[in-house]
């Protein structure tokens, strides 16, 4: 612990649009500490195995390095892990992963943050500047119902493998739940969906899997249960409700894939004003501060909690620039490209 020591920033969160910022700050000259309570990417690395991206490489790639794969095929979530890793090694970035921030106090000219690291003891930081880029994924959506965290329940999809000969429910009707359901089915698992919509919401569902899973329903090969809401998940079956009419569907394994949500507490704690129904983090869009002065937000941390994602990993980049010309009054180089819609 060095109390005395001031840095010129502290960045929170080492995904994507994190290491993007350690890259310019490191590049600009200033000093800055950098913190990840897991491991760089955490979000991209609870991804199932090979899952590919949305965005193309070019939207993807991070500090002016060109993200290119073996097929010219848009990233796995292998490759970009790669790549994330390469970065750091590249630039010699230094992160102090599996170190949590819990709290952040403003005084007078600085703030100061106490982390814990993963073993040790409680350790204090100051900084004058302070970017929260902690993403909006902390923590699944619950269903909050008896049995959802019995051990064959989870709001992770990981490896296809594991269902392979078994029954498996999935919950939900968005991408995730789509592209679940798709990989179980080809693994060899007995597939069934329960979605509380009439259908699948298409407008909602990428293009290239609508019609694949439309086909897979129609023909009865996957289940799907429409109009459903999980009442009781038990050992071997789960009940669902389609009004007040119980169905009982036999499941070995359920997967709750109904989305993920922002952990606000460190803004909350630091005095962030919190906005609208998705409790977004208020913040000026020319300089990415916040109502707390000399407090930026960068990446998806940025619209709090998304129902409908808009927000992504390709339209934050011009975040970096926004808060390094806040902090220095200089452009980063190379400058970031904007891209005037999200490609996904």
């Amino acid at each position: 612990m060095e109390p005395s020591e001031v840095y010129d920033a502290a960045v929170v969160g080492a995904g994507p649009i994190g290491l993007e910022l350690a890259v310019a700050l490191k590049r600009a000259g200033l000093r800055y500490i950098h913190f990840e309570a897991r491991q760089i990417g955490h979000t991209i690395s609870w991804f199932a195995p090979f899952t590919q991206f949305f965005s193309s490489n070019e939207r993807i790639a991070i500090a002016g390095v060109p993200l290119f794969t073996p097929n010219q095929a848009k990233a796995t979530r292998e490759e970009y892990l790669a790549y994330l890793r390469a970065i750091v090694r590249q630039f010699d970035l230094s992160i102090h992963t599996y170190e949590r921030v819990i709290s952040i106090d403003r005084h007078a000219g600085y703030f100061e943050l106490t982390t814990q690291p993963s073993a040790g003891p409680v350790r204090s930081w100051r900084a004058r500047a302070v970017i929260l880029s902690t993403g909006g994924t902390d923590r699944p959506r619950r269903l909050n119902v008896p049995g959802e965290n019995l051990p064959h329940v989870s709001h992770y999809f990981q490896d296809p493998h594991t269902y392979f000969g078994r029954r498996l429910l999935i919950v939900g009707g968005k991408n995730s739940a789509v592209e679940a359901a798709l990989r179980c089915h080809h693994a060899g698992a007995k597939v069934c969906l329960s979605y509380r919509g009439q259908c699948l919401p298409e407008n909602s569902i990428k293009y290239w899997l609508m019609p694949e899973i439309s086909g897979l329903i129609n023909s009865g090969r996957i289940e799907a249960f429409f109009q459903t809401i999980p009442r009781e998940i038990l050992p071997g079956r789960v009940i669902l409700t389609r009004g007040s009419e119980p169905l009982e569907v036999p499941a070995d394994f359920v997967l709750l894939l109904i989305g993920y949500e922002q952990d606000p507490s460190l803004f909350e704690q630091a005095g962030v004003q919190l906005v609208g129904e998705s409790r977004a983090p208020f913040f000026n869009p020319e300089t990415m501060e916040t109502n707390v002065p000399g407090l930026f937000v960068a990446g998806t941390a940025s619209a709090g909690t998304q129902k409908k994602f808009a927000v992504f990993i390709e339209n934050c980049h011009v975040h970096v620039e926004r808060i390094l010309a806040a902090l220095t009054g200089r452009k980063p180089h190379p400058p970031a490209v904007e891209f005037e819609e999200p490609e996904t």
